[in-house]
């Protein structure tokens, strides 16, 4: 949070931390059955919503680099030059696909990510 943020704490990562907390500690020991699936849903939920916080501005200036280097200024940019074949070499693209993935992947479940 920085002087000029209107908010005070807690901050919204607070909060959604103290909600996965509580949903986590409190409510998944306590049900049972759909309510417990539910519950587990919501907490990783949470969790993802946490970890975009945190890394989404520094993902998305690194993926925003990324296709600026390779000459494109969005997705769908990106989707329409590799369909008409305008980006011609392939490792600049295979790697700026591959960290795509790997930032979606560090903010969905970052447990798939093995080197």
């Amino acid at each position: 949070m920085t002087r000029t943020d209107p908010h005070d704490v807690p901050t919204a990562a607070q909060l959604v931390s103290a909600v996965r907390g509580f949903l986590e500690t409190d409510v998944l020991p306590a049900v049972e059955g759909r309510v417990r699936h539910h519950t587990r849903v919501a907490v990783n939920v949470l969790a993802m919503v946490e970890r975009e916080m945190k890394l989404g501005p520094a993902q998305a200036e690194e993926h925003a680099a990324r296709l600026a280097a390779l000459g494109v200024a969005d997705d769908a940019e990106l989707a329409a030059a590799v369909r008409e074949g305008r980006i011609a070499d392939d490792a600049p693209l295979l790697e700026a696909l591959e960290q795509a993935v790997r930032a979606k992947l560090e903010v969905a479940n970052p447990a798939y990510l093995t080197d």
